[in-house]
């Protein structure tokens, strides 16, 4: 049982990106997923999250606008489309699966301790 994070990269300021979170093992459908992120030097912060089958999803204020979540039940990947980047997106993003809820609420760092089957995580780097 794991998700495999990808698709991060160096992009230049107000560019795209899409990563992708891909399970093996257990159904990513059946779940809240959410993805993270962590700048160095910095706490693990909440991003977006889906809700199971796609129902429903929420964002943080920095990226409402910018950030769309979506999941692919036949690839059993959960991808977030980043666009409009900028300097301060820079940071690991991480993937993980909520296993208390199945409804998302926005994620934040007090709600972490619901999440497991965290990913490795992919680097996006935002630079000129």
């Amino acid at each position: 049982v794991q998700v495999v994070e990808s698709g991060g990269g160096l992009v230049q300021p107000g560019g795209s990106l899409r990563l992708s979170c891909t399970a093996s093992g257990f159904s990513l459908n059946q779940y809240a997923i959410a993805w993270f992120r962590q700048a160095p030097g910095k706490e693990r912060e909440g991003v977006s999250c889906i809700s199971y089958g796609g129902r429903s999803s929420s964002y943080v204020d920095s990226v409402k606008g910018r950030f769309t979540i979506s999941s692919d039940n036949a690839k059993n990947t959960v991808y977030l489309h980043m666009n409009g980047l900028k300097p301060e997106d820079a940071a690991r993003y991480y993937c993980a699966v909520n296993l208390m809820r199945s409804i998302c609420v926005t994620p934040t760092t007090s709600q972490m301790h619901e999440y497991g089957y965290w990913g490795q995580g992919t680097p996006v780097t935002v630079s000129s």
